[in-house]
């Protein structure tokens, strides 16, 4: 399953996205999601659809936390 929303959203959303953690945990994944954007308001809204989309979507998936950082 974790492969399917990885490619959905990078496919979506023309984001990279990549498990970066909690490889061996059972029913869990850590995603990361870089977005790069000269606006960044526009790369904000961009993750929280990204975040709207894993949390709603038909996957059995819901996104319990998350951190949005801007650099």
């Amino acid at each position: 399953m974790v492969k399917s929303i990885v490619t959905r959203v990078g496919n979506q959303f023309n984001v990279s996205i990549a498990e970066v953690d909690a490889h061996d945990a059972w029913q869990s994944a850590v995603l990361g999601i870089a977005c790069v954007s000269n606006d960044a308001s526009h790369a904000h809204r961009v993750l929280t659809k990204v975040l709207e989309m894993i949390d709603n979507s038909h996957f059995p998936a819901h996104v319990a936390d998350y951190q949005i950082e801007m650099l």
